[in-house]
């Protein structure tokens, strides 16, 4: 069965691209340009992966990503977006999305992505066999994507579990962001280890961690990070 993408964007020559170019590559694919329609489809049409423009009529790729994330529907999001600034790539992974690329992208390095976020991200069947486990006084739901603090529940993405997962499979050993990387993001990603840095700071602020004195996840300077048992 061919897996389903659908592409959310508004610039009708990038869109017909995109759809083109997956197609080729064996996926079915769905797309809008409206952000107001795009979480009724993730809803009724369930796609494997979703790319999201940010600049959207209706409603922004950033809302559209909240609202997601707000229906607990787990659908890897990868944000497209012509802004470079850091603040807006935190932005976007702070509200769930799982990576971006900003435009104008190489398709060699958007085929990696999608495909490295469709090996990330585990059937239903497979999230509902994993336990729930701690972080200190932090449980991780892995089936509902959530961590839960106190009262307080939190939004995981499927990235931010798959590197909680490996800090608690690999406590007090330091790992390096290389190995992070190609764990978490998959041998084929392109990006720098910044991306890395920006989850690991989004990942200690749902932990409850200050950011300047974290008690949980340890950064090794110069190598890369360590959870303290």
């Amino acid at each position: 069965m061919k897996r389903r993408l659908l592409i959310v964007e508004d610039d009708s020559h990038i869109a017909l691209g995109l759809e083109e170019l997956l197609k080729s590559e064996g996926f079915e694919v769905c797309r809008t340009g409206r952000g107001d329609e795009a979480v009724d489809l993730v809803r009724r049409w369930k796609p494997a992966l979703i790319l999201l423009d940010v600049m959207l009529p209706g409603l922004s790729g950033y809302e559209v990503c909240r609202q997601i994330r707000e229906r607990h529907l787990r659908t890897p999001v990868l944000m497209l977006t012509a802004k470079g600034q850091e603040l807006d790539k935190v932005v976007g992974l702070d509200l769930g999305a799982d990576d971006y690329v900003t435009k104008p992208f190489g398709v060699r390095e958007l085929l990696a992505r999608i495909h490295a976020l469709l090996r990330r991200s585990q059937p239903e069947e497979s999230r509902e066999a994993e336990g729930c486990f701690r972080i200190g006084d932090v449980q991780v739901d892995p089936r509902r994507l959530q961590l839960m603090r106190g009262g307080t529940v939190e939004e995981l993405t499927p990235r931010e579990l798959k590197l909680l997962q490996l800090f608690v499979a690999h406590a007090g050993e330091v790992l390096s962001r290389d190995r992070l990387l190609n764990e978490a993001w998959g041998h084929g990603y392109f990006g720098t280890t910044r991306t890395l840095d920006q989850v690991i700071v989004q990942l200690r602020r749902k932990l409850g961690e200050r950011a300047e004195e974290p008690r949980h996840l340890l950064t090794v300077h110069g190598v890369g990070y360590r959870l303290r048992p």
